[in-house]
């Protein structure tokens, strides 16, 4: 009797601790931009680790789903899933957030970031907080952090090689839908052309566009170089992702699942970036595009000088126009913020 009672003991408890383990995980799918690619795609790096680092870290009772190359919608679409939680976090990109968070834009002042220890200390640090905590109270979204889309933006275009200002007259310059690029095109004396990613290949092909400007991963990532001839080493914009999660997912989970959602997301930010910077140190970067037929060049300090100016002039205007005395105030926090960044990298060197 004694030991049938063990036995019946035994079976109860592994029955108990069984209904434990297969408890239903918080489903948490993860959507972004590009191919699943981890080697080839900062998203594609960033989804990898996050789904490695979160399903480990909670001991699997959350389980990340990864939906990449927009399988469930265009930008907007899968934003607007997010917002009502049918999909929990998206990694979007600047065009993705400026119809929810218009303000984005106004990061776009070119040439305000010298640097990638710059860009970093800037969106990592107190600015970022800042702009996480008013993304949130315009729109809702919950921001894990600030991914890199690819880096620094280059020129490059089918007609010829971009030395000066000047030999920006004229061209169809692709741009997302973001009137803060389109300013700066037309300021360059180029005809701004919004097109979607998905159809930038096509358009490029076609002559709907002459050319586009986006970071050297990002070029290799689309092709790019098979319908673009020339390409100019400007580095007159730092792109960045904005990776935001539903509110109340993110409230639905438990102290110790948000730490290792807020961890997963900081490590794999990293991941992206340092992917991003080996493709373009490697001869998977500019090696490729030349090999692939592209005439690289850099304009002359003096050329740059001339895009800085125009471009910086142009950007201020355009927020005090658009925004109003709130939206300078923001790029003036912004610029302090990069200010601040500079001094600090210089006093740690």
């Amino acid at each position: 009797m004694f030991k049938k009672l063990m036995v019946l003991g035994v079976v109860v408890a592994v029955v108990f601790c069984a209904g434990i383990s297969i408890a239903a995980p918080k489903v948490l799918k993860l959507s972004h931009l590009n191919a699943q690619q981890p080697f080839e795609t900062a998203t594609g790096a960033m989804a990898a680790v996050f789904k490695s680092m979160v399903e480990a870290g909670t001991n699997g009772s959350v389980k990340v789903d990864i939906f990449p190359a927009g399988q469930l919608g265009n930008e907007r679409e899968t934003m607007e899933q997010v917002k009502v939680g049918v999909v929990q976090s998206y990694i979007a990109s600047a065009g993705g957030m400026a119809p929810f968070y218009p303000s984005y834009g106004i990061i776009d002042i070119p040439f305000a970031i010298p640097d990638y220890a710059v860009a970093w200390r800037v969106f990592d640090g107190p600015f970022g907080d800042f702009l996480k905590e008013d993304i949130l109270k315009v729109t809702g979204f919950k921001v894990l952090g600030f991914g890199e889309a690819g880096g620094f933006f280059q020129l490059s275009n089918s007609k010829r090689a971009i030395k000066t200002v000047a030999d920006m007259k004229g061209l169809k310059m692709r741009t997302m839908t973001l009137p803060s690029h389109q300013n700066l095109m037309k300021t360059y004396g180029a005809a701004a052309t919004p097109i979607a990613w998905a159809e930038v290949y096509t358009s490029l092909q076609t002559g709907v566009a002459d050319g586009q400007h986006n970071p050297i991963p990002i070029v290799l990532l689309g092709k790019l170089y098979e319908v673009q001839k020339y390409l100019s080493v400007t580095n007159h914009l730092y792109g960045t992702y904005c990776w935001i999660m539903n509110e109340e997912f993110y409230k639905g989970l438990t102290d110790n699942e948000k730490h290792v959602v807020n961890v997963a997301s900081i490590t794999a930010i990293t991941a992206g970036r340092g992917l991003n910077r080996i493709i373009e140190a490697s001869d998977k970067g500019l090696p490729t595009l030349i090999k692939e037929g592209m005439e690289v060049n850099t304009p002359t300090p003096d050329a740059l000088e001339e895009f800085r100016e125009l471009g910086r002039k142009s950007a201020m205007e355009f927020v005090k126009t658009s925004y109003g005395d709130d939206g300078v105030a923001f790029a003036e926090k912004y610029l302090k913020a990069i200010e601040v960044a500079v001094a600090d990298v210089e006093a740690n060197n």
